[in-house]
């Protein structure tokens, strides 16, 4: 089994790549197998809706987004983590995640489909739990079963150094490393015990508010 942790801060080797770290090193602990994803620091556009990803099931752009789509399929489990930028989710993490999810849902991908993921914030004080609200949101919708610790899973400091002085916030990574680790071993043995995934319905139609 193998687990992809992604990085949505601008900076490489910060304070979200700390928390996330400790996870990791959890999962690995575990028998789980992980992966770092770096969004990387240079510009993400934002989705523009031009549906291309439903007829090639990716983004139009091939950056980061793409790059992530071709191996995302691999992992049996996510963590997107994220710093807090004015009281939200990172610029970067966000158009990342708009247009991922987007593509695949519309190019009716199962990167994604009942594989568990969990959101990990990182801030200097305030805007925590508005950030995990929003990124939980995107889980799901993905059908995607939301992964939680003892606490919001949230760190706190402005130095790596400081993050790891978090001790309650360390270990709530902790915690959600071996909370992880719980689903993916009882998905895996439900499996082989011959319990299948539910049947999809494909949508009939989308319903709209105004009515003509």
């Amino acid at each position: 089994m193998k687990v992809l942790l992604t990085n949505g801060s601008p900076h490489k080797n910060g304070c979200t790549y700390t928390a996330l770290c400790e996870v990791s090193e959890v999962l690995k602990k575990n028998g789980i197998e992980t992966d770092l994803f770096w969004i990387g620091n240079k510009p993400l556009s934002g989705c523009i809706a031009c549906k291309t990803c439903v007829k090639q099931n990716k983004c139009v752009f091939e950056d980061k987004v793409n790059e992530f789509l071709e191996i995302a399929g691999e992992y049996d489990g996510f963590i997107f983590g994220t710093p807090v930028h004015w009281g939200a989710a990172s610029g970067g993490i966000t158009s990342f995640l708009d247009r991922a999810f987007y593509a695949d849902l519309c190019g009716g991908g199962k990167r994604f489909y009942l594989k568990p993921a969990a959101a990990v914030i990182s801030a200097r004080r305030a805007g925590t739990t508005a950030t995990w609200d929003q990124m939980n949101k995107y889980f799901a919708l993905m059908q995607m079963p939301i992964m939680t610790s003892r606490y919001w899973t949230i760190v706190h400091g402005t130095t790596p150094e400081e993050v790891k002085k978090d001790l309650e916030g360390m270990q709530t990574m902790r915690i959600l490393g071996e909370n992880m680790t719980f689903f993916l071993k009882c998905k895996e043995m439900a499996l082989k015990m011959g319990v299948q995934l539910p049947k999809q319905e494909k949508p009939t139609m989308f319903t709209n508010f105004i009515r003509g």
